[in-house]
Order: structure tokens, then sequence, then C-alpha cells
């Protein structure tokens, strides 16, 4: 089978912008440097000429030598104009089948299929471009051969799949709202004051005028930041939809850019709720679905929120739905982490304040510099609250961790999913006697803040947890 014949027009009109974008710039670059105009305007027209015919050449010829294949075991494709490359890919090694679609691709009635495998993060096998009905059809058709005979058992129903959540236009509106950084937000708001003067009294003869409306303007800013953060996830986002199909979830999402995407479920390594400072405010969370080697809809290191917005409660009935788990009461680390993180807070404070000192001493930039100093009213707030969103809880069938504050993750670990199981500690936790254990799956790193961690607890007790889940790894493996 080969690609869809719109490929190449659409090919050609992005690459052929890119390459006329290019030389316009070249030839404005050396017009200016005093170039005869009329010669770099008949350059100009040569090289784009040129540009294009080489780009529909490429095009075509690339359109020709790829084509792909649907066997009995393996999806097969083989592409390569001058370097010719065959790939047979097993349909039980495929994790993911992606679909994407930007608008221009939509007006084409195009799409990107990517296969993704066990074996990390990169695409296995992209389909540059097919029409949107093949992508479907391949997306079902490749489900339904790793199924292989439970498929032919299937129902109607069962086919169509059950809907498991839908964004409300609520929901799209509360995303906006919380979607912000507020650890970002929460630096700004410390040093606007300080620095907005200062850089006003640079820049502008009107001192005066500009210390009193510094503030304000900063202030401004932070809440266009937020404006623009939240906007843009509800763009990402619009019209979400999860539902699941048999052993796989499958998510679609995006007004500009349009995502549709598989999650199998037995390859599901963490599940993960998590809730910013305002999300919690407001009773809202997101749930994250980790597999093994990649992230459902990942980027780079971007990673997805199976779902990205939902009441609390939900939230945590949406992830036992995908990896069932009962009620969790966590265990928190003792007081005296508390007492640890007071200090070094004030350590840090410290340190900052003496930076500030320095360079206004150095520079007279920063008269302001005492004012962070003020903060230290808040340490023992901050390490109260650090050490309250920290715990950790085990049964027979899962290890659960929490931790953060400005962005608190619970994240649900199987036993017969983890790969390995450490505890360490720092030389500033060896002297309150506390540790922590790290547990890490095959899916590792690739939630925001890394591995399931209980962190800064007894070390008698991360030691003795290490243990208890080792062994409930091995047991979790032989019932499997």
């Amino acid at each position: 089978m080969k690609l869809d014949s719109r490929t190449v027009p659409y090919r050609i009109l992005a690459n052929g912008a890119r390459i006329v974008g290019l030389i316009i710039f070249s030839v404005v670059t050396s017009a200016s440097s005093g170039g005869s105009v009329l010669g770099g305007i008949g350059l100009l027209l040569g090289l784009i000429v040129l540009g294009v015919a080489l780009s529909i050449g490429w095009e075509l010829a690339r359109f020709r030598r790829i084509d792909y294949e649907l066997t009995a075991d393996t999806f097969d494709l083989n592409s390569g104009v001058f370097s010719r490359r065959e790939r047979e890919i097993p349909y039980h090694r495929i994790q993911n089948v992606d679909i994407g679609q930007n608008i221009v691709q939509r007006a084409f009635g195009i799409a990107e299929v990517s296969l993704e495998t066990a074996g990390g993060g990169s695409t296995e096998a992209q389909l540059r471009y097919v029409s949107r009905e093949e992508a479907d059809r391949l997306q079902d058709e490749i489900s339904r051969r790793k199924r292989g005979a439970d498929a032919a058992e299937e129902t109607e129903e069962e086919a169509v799949g059950e809907t498991l959540f839908e964004l409300s236009d609520r929901e799209h509106l509360v995303l906006g709202v919380v979607s912000a950084d507020f650890r970002f937000l929460g630096a700004l708001s410390v040093l606007a004051p300080i620095l907005a003067p200062q850089l006003a009294g640079v820049f502008a003869p009107e001192t005066d005028l500009l210390l009193l409306f510094g503030p304000a303007i900063a202030i401004a800013g932070l809440v266009a930041f937020w404006v623009l953060s939240g906007f843009l996830q509800i763009l990402r986002y619009y019209d979400f939809e999860l539902t699941r199909r048999g052993d796989e979830l499958r998510y679609e999402r995006g007004l500009l850019q349009r995502y549709n995407g598989t999650v199998p479920l037995s390859k599901v390594q963490t599940v993960s709720v998590q809730e910013n400072v305002l999300a919690r405010l407001l009773g809202y969370a997101s749930v994250v679905i980790q597999t093994a080697g990649y992230a459902p809809g990942q980027d780079g290191s971007q990673v997805e929120s199976a779902v990205p917005i939902a009441k609390r409660d939900r939230a945590f009935s949406l992830a036992r739905a995908v990896e069932p788990f009962g009620e969790v009461e966590f265990q928190r680390p003792p007081t005296r982490a508390r007492t640890r993180y007071a200090a070094r807070y004030t350590i840090g404070l410290a340190v900052l304040v003496g930076i500030f000192w320095l360079v206004n001493a150095t520079t007279n930039l920063l008269p302001l510099w005492y004012v962070p100093a003020v903060a230290v009213v808040l340490v023992p707030v901050a390490a109260h609250l650090k050490w309250k969103h920290l715990g950790y809880y085990t049964d027979g069938e899962h290890v659960i961790t929490r931790h953060g504050f400005w962005r608190r993750q619970t994240i649900v670990v199987p036993y017969d999913r983890v790969q390995v199981v450490f505890s360490s500690q720092t030389v500033f936790q060896r002297r309150r006697r506390l540790g922590t254990l790290t547990i890490d799956t095959a899916g590792g790193g690739g939630l925001v803040s890394g591995d399931a961690v209980a962190l800064d607890i007894d070390s008698s007790v991360a030691e003795e947890l290490r243990e208890d889940v080792a062994s409930n790894l091995q047991r979790a493996l032989r019932v499997r």
C-alpha cells in the first residue's frame, strides 16, 4: 500500500515555503551589503524556481519509494530514495498507534500515523501521510491483530468502546485557569518588586512614575502569562475524549493540532494523579498514565495527561479504572524531617539575601536588597506544607507514594511493574536518620518529576520498605 497522493502537494508546499523563505533571506542580506538590486531579484527568482523544482522531484521520488503492508504477524514498512530501509514490526511489540493532524493537514484530508514500540520513547515507524480514513483503519486493524483470537469474539458494543471521560465546557475553563506554573509565578512575584524599579531607572527618565507603576506592570505581566498559558492548554485539550475498548484506552484531543492515540492497559507501568495548588483549592486533579518506555502522546520529553482535568474524586475513580487500588491512608515522614526543611529554607533565604546585598554593595542597583528577608516568617509554614504533602502507602498489590506542594503527585506502582527499588541517604539525611526510597519502573523518568519516591522517611523504615517491596515484587511475578 502507498501513502495518500495528497501527501505530495502538501509536502511540496511545506518544503517550498521553507526554501523560499531561506532564499529570500539570503538574497536580501546580500543586497543590503551592497549588491545589485536587479541582480539580486534575478538571482532570487532563479533560486526559487530551482528550489521548487528540486522539492517536487524529491517528493515524487520519496512518494514512489515508500510502501507499507499489514501481514499476518507484522507491520512492514519499506522506505528510502537512495538508501533502502525495510522494517518488520511484530504486532505484539507495538504499544501505541497515534494519529496526528495539524490544521493544514485536516484541510488536505491527510494524517500522520506513528507506531511506538516497547523499545523506548522514539517513534519506530511513521507514515507521512495517509488519508484520515486510512489512519483510523490502520489504528483499528493493528489493535485487532494485537488482540489476536480475542478480537473475533468481540461484541459490537465492545468494538465501539465505552466512553470513560469527556471534557465539558466548564472543565475546559477550569483547565485554562489552573494551567499556569505557580513555581514560576511565585518566583516572579518575589523578584519583580525588587528588580522593576531598578530596570525602570535604567531604561526611562521618568523614574518616579515607573517606580510607582512598576509593581502594577509586573502583576499585569504575570496575569498575561497566566491567561496565555491557560489559552494554550485549552487549545491543546480541546474536545478531549477518553474511551476504553477492550484492553486499550483511546484518547482524542486538540483544536489546531488534533491527536488520536492508544494506550495498552497491559503495558501500564504507573498511574499518577497530579494536582497543582490552584487545582487542589478548586477540587480538581489530572491523571497521567505511563507505559513501558513511552508516555501516551509523548513529544520529546513531554508527558501527556490521560485525563487533563476532572473533579478530584472522579480523577481517582478514573485512575482506579486503569489500575485497581483501594482507599489510601498515607504514612507521613517523622516530624524531624519538617525541622530539616525549615533549616534548609532558612539557609537558602540567607544565601539569597547575601547575594542581593553583595550585588548592591558593588553596583548600587538593588537598594531593596533586604526585602526577601521578610519571607523568613513564611519558613515554618513552607516547611510544614512540604512535610504535610509527603507520604507512602503499601497494600497487597501496589506501592503508592505522594510528594510535592506546588504540584502534588500521587503515584501508583503495581508490584509486578517494579524494575528497581533502592534506598538512599544524603549527608544531611544521615544526620537526622532519614532516607529516601525510590521505586523505578520500565517507564521510569517519564513522569514530570521522575520515579515514585518515599521522601525523607525514617532510615530504618526505608530499609524495611525496600525489603517489603522487593519480596512483594517476587510474589507478584510468581502469581503472574
